[in-house]
């Protein structure tokens, strides 16, 4: 996979968040540690972990919605770490989301068409052409026009999803932060959505944020990749090397977890990750005996 990355669409330097406790004179909670990411434009950043390793964290931070307490996050060369509601509501032309979960991420009540027209009409533009951008939209997504007057319930999953990618786009963003968004489809509907994602960076020059727990998904769509654990960046580079050739041992054992169709390999795979494991649970037993 190629990439257009000239200079960074977004840079992280030695990002902290700390959440208060809810304990009476406890120490706050800290979900990122040292933080350090950069995303060209038209690239694509796979972060990668197992659930609690901090990946959405560092997602809500970018977005303004997880509490920055050192460090600071960069976009276009405007620092962002601490931006206003009314910054946030400028940025939202050029910074979007996509969430994970399809059923809930859109409104029941709203047709299709008042889903994508509201963030146009936020933004000042008329009726008019509104309608001619959400069919524009509707169109880049593989939906059929007819869509515009029909409510979330009335689509599959894959199809709700394509839905908010529209949403997504519709204000052309330069970055989308994409928060496990294929992880709630089965897996012929989330290589549909991948693929839509690649003809959309292909075809607009968009970058993403990639957050996943699954290394196969985020090596077919990344660049790069970079891995977290207990809220720290564990390991960063190209998407081939970073998926395929691990160096650090939490990528191994995420690389042996990946399921694969064929029962012999699946098989050999449980035995290694058991290996690793075990060969890790050593080491950390000597380590402990002679300190």
């Amino acid at each position: 996979m190629s990439t257009t990355q000239n200079a960074p669409l977004l840079t992280v330097d030695n990002l902290f968040v700390e959440y208060p406790s809810k304990k009476f004179r406890a120490k706050p909670f800290r979900a990122l540690t040292d933080i350090n990411i950069t995303i060209g434009q038209g690239e694509t950043l796979g972060l990668v972990g197992e659930s609690g390793s901090g990946k959405t964290t560092l997602g809500r931070a970018v977005l303004g919605l997880a509490p920055v307490t050192g460090g600071k996050i960069t976009f276009e060369g405007t620092d962002i770490s601490h931006a206003s509601r009314k910054q946030r509501r400028t940025l939202s032309r050029d910074l979007q989301v996509v969430f994970q979960d399809p059923y809930t991420s859109l409104n029941p009540a709203l047709e299709i068409g008042d889903i994508l027209a509201e963030p146009l009409g936020v933004q000042g533009m008329e009726p008019a052409a509104a309608k001619k951008r959400v069919k524009e939209l509707l169109d880049q997504v593989g939906l059929p026009s007819d869509a515009i007057h029909r409510l979330p319930r009335e689509f599959s999953g894959g199809q709700r999803q394509r839905v908010a990618i529209a949403r997504a786009l519709a204000l052309s963003p330069k970055l989308i932060v994409c928060d496990e968004p294929v992880s709630a489809l089965d897996l012929s509907t989330q290589a549909r959505v991948l693929d839509l994602f690649l003809q959309i960076q292909k075809d607009t020059g968009v970058s993403y944020l990639f957050v996943s727990h699954d290394l196969d998904v985020v090596r077919h769509i990344s660049h790069r990749v970079a891995v977290m654990y207990h809220g720290e960046i564990v390991e960063q580079g190209p998407a081939e090397v970073v998926t395929r050739d691990p160096e650090h041992p939490y990528t191994q054992r995420l690389l042996l977890a990946s399921p694969v169709p064929d029962p012999d390999r699946q098989e050999q795979r449980r035995a290694d990750r058991h290996r690793l494991l075990e060969s890790q649970r050593h080491q950390i037993e000597q380590a402990g005996a002679l300190a």
